[in-house]
């Protein structure tokens, strides 16, 4: 056992090289794809048009108000959006979105490896399990894949976590600031709402429950001036947004974005009620079970007290477990709501590691699961031949005969047999170097596997809708409409910087298209009826108007309405054909559908999450 305080310089070395392996992990060749559809262009559009609209308030997104999300983290890509030379050094727009989210998982990572070295928590080799915590928590599969997209999950969590680390040490220690964990829940709060209130709330109660010391924690920590403190910080922009927007945004903020997704299914996620379950196991792959091992060490000692500055592994149990508790409550169930429990996660993992180290059954089976689940990836990366040529991908037809060409598979498996054999020579000598042996294969998995395959299926997937929205900037006429119908893709709203109306593959998509064209008014799109026919088309004087420009994917355009729909193809990239199509002939063949079946336009039903 090593209770000794952990020196400056070796503290310093640990942070050191624990924020270099974050920004490896996160940071490297983050701005070398594009933006990956479907929800992370409509963070981005929205933070750009913020810098060049200069309404910091309301984020915005094809012409209409985003109301899904707080704007903490707009403002934080907005910010990057509004520093010149974006053209040099953000050409695909991935830069300003992304960098956000890499770097709040990088201070997690910091966050967690600080916690563990200035506070140890007994047993050996306490630097190195403050470098695997850093680790278990930065290679969770969801932590490398949203931290590297444009969306709020990332920055969410980091406030999440900086306000329990913080409160956690102000308990642990009377003398921290007690007011700093409110200050990140503020921060919290901008970014997604009054969940992080609940999510934080929940964590302290049932530590404070666990402890047998809710009096203590709460003189320690002073809950109702930190209430205050983060409502200070977070209530003015919500006064703000609701006398500008008024009822629309309150019913889609916080009747559908915050009770409905609680209460009630919503965008078809309804899992089952284990879903977490499933989702704890897999984010910790392959340390899932020591993350079981240090939830059951907890377990063997709940009713033992302990004291502040060593209950930091009960601290991240109860954190784990009011995730798990709250989340599997709501009925809409997403793997990204198990996002804010992962820094917890590799809290446990990292511990029961350091504890767990000899030949007791329960740290054998831990061990040994690892180890066995270890192997099982590295085979079925090996196995790859065998899999992949069964994928099947619309978007991305080539994929299965590019991903074998890459090669990358064997190098993942290689890398997978790698870190188990590291544990398998290290783990009865020493835990936390043993986990830090299966941690530095999986690292490395991430540069040499990871974000090729990633460049790929964005040369396959990402490019096409680029390159669409370069075709349209160049045959556009003036302010000729821009439809995208059958795969709705975001992005292309964001590189063709032109409003987009977005319809489904089947009639009724058609019939939306054309009624949309003659009523629907919104920034950046003006209604005008179709022109009579024969009135267009039939001169090079054709106005915009008269016409509408269609990116279609193929399968779209073999369907009931489309497929006969006369048009002009103007270019072809991957499944995507752009048309230019007549109004008139559009019309045409919406009354020509409208009349034989009972299909009628459906576009102005309420839909919250329209774009």
């Amino acid at each position: 056992m090593s209770d000794l305080p952990i020196a400056p310089a070796l503290r310093r070395r640990v942070l050191l090289i624990t924020a270099v392996l974050g920004l490896v992990l996160f940071v490297w060749r983050l701005g070398s794809t594009g933006l990956v559809d479907e929800t992370p262009p409509l963070f981005a559009a929205s933070a750009r048009a913020m810098a060049e609209t200069g309404d910091w308030l309301i984020p915005r997104v094809n012409g209409l108000p985003r109301y899904d999300k707080p704007p903490l983290v707009y403002w934080a890509m907005g910010l990057l959006y509004a520093l010149p030379g974006q053209e040099q050094w953000n050409p695909l727009g991935t830069w300003a979105a992304r960098l956000p989210s890499a770097l709040a998982s990088i201070s997690v990572m910091l966050g967690l490896a600080h916690t563990l070295l200035r506070w140890p928590q007994g047993g050996p080799r306490p630097a190195l399990t403050a470098l695997g915590a850093a680790l278990a928590f930065a290679l969770s599969p969801l932590v490398l894949l949203w931290s590297r997209i444009s969306a709020s999950d990332a920055l969410f969590s980091a406030c999440v976590a900086w306000s329990l680390l913080l409160c956690w040490q102000a308990y642990a220690d009377g003398k921290r600031r007690w007011w700093s964990g409110w200050v990140a829940l503020g921060l919290a709060v901008l970014t997604k709402g009054p969940v992080a209130v609940v999510l934080v709330g929940l964590v302290l109660l049932l530590f404070g429950w666990l402890q047998r010391d809710l009096e203590g924690l709460a003189r320690r920590l002073r809950p109702v001036w930190g209430l205050v403190i983060a409502a200070v910080m977070a209530i003015p922009w919500y006064l703000a947004a609701v006398a500008v927007e008024g009822e629309p945004f309150v019913r889609s903020f916080f009747g559908y974005h915050n009770l409905q997704r609680f209460t009630v299914v919503v965008n078809h996620h309804l899992q089952p009620w284990w879903f977490f379950g499933v989702v704890l196991v897999i984010a910790s792959l392959p340390a899932t079970p020591l993350l079981l091992l240090g939830l059951a060490q907890v377990g063997r000692r709940w009713r033992e007290p302990l004291p502040a500055s060593l209950s930091l592994q009960r601290f991240a149990a109860c954190w784990l477990v009011a995730v798990l508790l709250f989340f599997t409550a709501a009925a809409t169930k997403l793997p990204s709501y198990w996002i804010p429990a992962t820094p917890a996660a590799g809290l446990l993992i990292a511990m029961a590691a350091q504890q767990g180290r000899g030949r007791g059954a329960a740290s054998g089976w831990a061990w040994g699961g690892t180890v066995a689940l270890t192997v099982v990836l590295a085979v079925g990366f090996a196995a790859a031949p065998l899999w992949v040529p069964l994928i099947q991908e619309p978007e991305m037809p080539s994929l299965p005969v590019a991903l074998l060409a890459g090669r990358w598979l064997w190098w993942a498996a290689a890398l997978f047999a790698l870190a188990a054999l590291g544990v398998i020579v290290t783990r009865r000598r020493d835990g936390p170097k043993a986990l830090l042996a299966l941690q530095w294969p999986i690292a490395a998995f991430v540069p040499l596997v990871l974000l090729p395959a990633w460049q790929l299926g964005d040369q396959l997937r990402g490019l096409p809708v680029r390159q669409m929205a370069a075709a349209v900037a160049r045959q556009s006429q003036g302010s000729e409409p821009l439809a995208m119908v059958g795969v709705m893709k975001p992005s292309l709203h964001y590189y063709s910087r032109q409003v987009v109306l977005y319809e489904g593959a089947g009639p009724v998509g058609l019939l939306n298209l054309n009624d949309r064209l003659a009523k629907e008014h919104r920034p950046g799109l003006a209604p005008s009826p179709a022109p009579r026919e024969g009135l267009s088309g039939a001169t090079p004087n054709t106005t915009p108007h008269e016409t509408v420009l269609v990116v279609i994917d193929q399968g779209t355009a073999q369907q009931v309405g489309w497929q006969t729909l006369p048009h002009q193809e103007l270019a072809a990239h991957g499944i995507y054909r752009l048309w230019r199509v007549e109004r008139w002939q559009l019309d045409r063949r919406a009354v020509q559908l409208a009349a034989a079946s009972a299909l009628r336009p459906d576009w102005q039903k309420p839909r919250p999450e329209r774009y």
